[in-house]
């Protein structure tokens, strides 16, 4: 049996993020036709990258993690700076972009020497996200036997000369979407590199049911937005639209958020928070959502998305991401909006058109089923491992 390793800045349950998600997906469904090895790091908390494991080797799910220890803690403020000067440079050298690699961590040599001394013990390496130290290191100590799965969007930092390295150092390239692919083509002109576009399955448990969530929290006519709580996943935005709503639209909405905060959330008897929740309760209360709201317009893929779609509820989503955008055109199964006025006039709609909102619903199952399922991601993978081993 050919054996794996996926390597991500973070790994664990309590890891609230869409990369590091995706990647315990991948790694738990594809144990078995594969002998499969998480590589990460001790971290937790992506602000600081402080260590929080305490074990160097553990199992979660079956699936075998190594975790090597961070060696410097990030500051924010410092790291806040360095960020500002480094992007306003007209004119940055290779070693402004390395001191910013360096500090936007999570600084991890262990697991770079790991992965140097030890690759003949695997054959093949998987990288998941472009953008840390533990892939611009990685990568290009083990380029030949390398996969990237770079989770890609349009942001500064891609910008950046040094991940021209990156991008062209693999085997091989999955990407999660097409418009990622199309991105980062036109960005690297890497069209040479074995690539293919391919996601996750969408598993649903089998016994959803927004009444449970209903009955445990009382919560009834809302709209959800699931993931980390940050400015940088547009949530600030987010409440500022929904407070205006609020105020032109005196009706009982109601947004819940499920997930981890790292931004100070509004005091608003209309907006709950929920903190971090369970595998059931995520699926039970975005079943019960009139809507799921994603206003990031950074994503490479979404899966809280594709997860409210293939329970059949509609998506509102931010119209300047062309992933989410694209996600909307094709399943016809969700709105996109790019003004205040747009989100409002989309979240009404649905709100008033519960048939229209219903059709939606049922494009959205549709489209899941069509490209979203372990069947088809699983084979896609396995071609891909085997043209990096040729």
């Amino acid at each position: 049996m050919k054996k794996i390793a996926f390597i991500n800045q973070r790994y664990g349950l309590e890891v609230n993020g869409g990369s590091e998600y995706y990647t315990r997906l991948m790694a738990e469904h594809l144990q078995g036709t594969y002998e499969v090895e998480i590589l990460t790091t001790k971290a937790v908390d992506y602000v600081t990258w402080a260590n929080y494991y305490k074990c160097d080797e553990e199992e979660i799910n079956g699936v075998k993690v190594r975790r090597f220890g961070v060696t410097e803690e990030r500051n924010m403020k410092q790291f806040g700076q360095l960020n500002g000067r480094v992007l306003s440079m007209a004119k940055r050298g290779e070693k402004d972009e390395l001191e910013w690699i360096h500090a936007q961590g999570p600084v991890c040599p262990a697991l770079i020497e790991y992965i140097r001394d030890h690759q003949d013990d695997y054959d093949v390496f998987v990288f998941v996200t472009y953008l840390y130290y533990t892939t611009c290191m990685g990568i290009l100590t083990v380029p030949q036997k390398a996969v990237l799965i770079p989770t890609a969007h349009d942001e500064p930092y891609i910008y950046f000369d040094y991940y021209k390295k990156v991008f062209r150092a693999p085997r091989a390239i999955i990407f999660l979407t097409e418009e990622e692919r199309a991105f980062v083509q036109k960005k690297f002109r890497n069209q040479d590199i074995r690539n293919d576009v391919m996601a996750v399955g969408i598993d649903v448990p089998a016994d959803v049911s927004a009444g449970r969530f209903l009955k445990e929290r009382g919560i009834k006519n809302y709209i959800t937005y699931v993931g980390r709580i940050d400015e940088s996943k547009g949530c600030a935005v987010l409440f500022d639209y929904f407070l205006e709503y609020k105020k032109r639209n005196p009706n009982d909405l109601k947004l819940v958020l499920m997930g981890k905060a790292v931004l100070n959330i509004p005091k608003h008897r209309d907006i709950i928070s929920l903190g971090f929740v369970s595998e059931q309760e995520k699926y039970d209360g975005i079943q019960g959502a009139r809507a799921l709201i994603l206003p990031s317009a950074f994503e490479s893929l979404s899966i809280s998305v594709l997860e409210a779609m293939s329970l059949g509820v509609p998506v509102i989503v931010n119209g300047k991401c062309e992933v989410l955008k694209g996600h909307c055109i094709r399943s016809n199964a969700g709105l996109y909006y790019n003004t205040y006025f747009e989100f409002e006039g989309e979240l009404n709609y649905l709100l008033s058109h519960e048939a229209e909102a219903e059709k939606m619903g049922e494009n959205g199952m549709a489209y899941v089923e069509e490209d979203y399922t372990w069947e088809k991601i699983i084979p896609r993978f396995q071609r891909i491992i085997d043209g990096v081993q040729a």
